[in-house]
This record gives C-alpha cells, structure tokens and sequence, in this order.
C-alpha cells in the first residue's frame, strides 16, 4: 500500500531548476502529500517561491513524471498560495547543500525580518562574516549578491524571505 513517506521519498528526486542540489522538499516548496486510504490518489500541494517564479510549471510538471515514473496512475499536482512559502522552510539538509553549491543560505528568522540579516552574511566559501551586499538583485529573484572582504569572492545568497 502506497504511504505518503514513500511519496516524500520519490520527491525528493525533484530538484529545483535553479539550484539543482536543492530537492523541492528540501526547499520546502511541497507543502502538504496526502494519499487516499485505497492507496491509490495522491495529492501534492505545492507553493512557489515568489509569485513570478519562472519555475513553477516546471517543477509541477517534474513533480507529475516523478509521481508516473513510480507508477502512480492517480495524482493531483496543485500550485497554490495558501500555505506561503518563506525561507524558514528550507531544511537543514537544504541550508547545507546551498552551502557546498557555493549560495549563502538564507538565515532564519524569528516574525520580523531584520535588514541587518540582508548586509552581514556569512560567505559560503571561508564562513566569514566580514561580507558586504553588492546588490540586493541576484540572476533571480531570490537571490541577492554578496562580496567577502576575507577570500575576495562574490557570492549569491538565497534571500530570507
């Protein structure tokens, strides 16, 4: 009988187009699996990023051949904002697969964002904290550029949000 952890588990194939050591899971963009008690309808939930996301069919549509490739004949893949996605959700194991890619993680907050978390950011490459923000716009929307005055190199971060 199909589980909703066996569903996870194939999911975590889904990687973000954009960053394509990030799993959809680990992003934290697949908000909700459920599996009928028959075992046979699954429903994915999922919410983008940002609204403009450029990425969102793609990675519904990756999220559907995933669900065919294991056999899942009955599925609902559905896009939706009522469960907004922050950068709270992004895993332990995603914040570090940002890090190995060479993307500060983005840092998690408590409620209100505090600008000073967009200008000091630990540089993914030697974890100094002497950086400074370049530009708040980054190749897309969720990314801001960063340059560590330690190891002199630029940097994308994966904004809070």
């Amino acid at each position: 009988m199909l589980t909703k952890e066996q569903v996870l588990t194939w999911l975590e194939e889904v990687k973000d187009p954009e960053i394509p050591v990030l799993s959809l899971i680990d992003l934290g963009v697949i908000t909700d699996v459920t599996v009928a008690e028959n075992g046979e309808k699954v429903k994915v939930e999922m919410t983008p990023t940002f609204a403009g996301c450029p990425a969102m069919d793609y990675m519904k549509r990756n999220v559907e051949e995933v669900l065919a490739k294991y056999g899942v004949q009955d599925f609902e893949v559905r896009m939706s904002f009522d469960k907004p996605w922050d950068s709270n959700k992004v895993t332990a194991k995603g914040r570090e697969a940002l890090k190995k890619f060479g993307l500060a993680p983005p840092p998690e907050y408590n409620l209100i964002l505090d600008l000073d978390i967009l200008e000091h950011v630990k540089c993914p490459y030697c974890d100094s904290d002497n950086t400074e923000l370049r530009t708040p716009f980054g190749p897309t929307l969720c990314r801001s550029m960063h340059y560590c005055n330690n190891c002199r190199q630029m940097f994308e971060q994966f904004k809070p949000v």
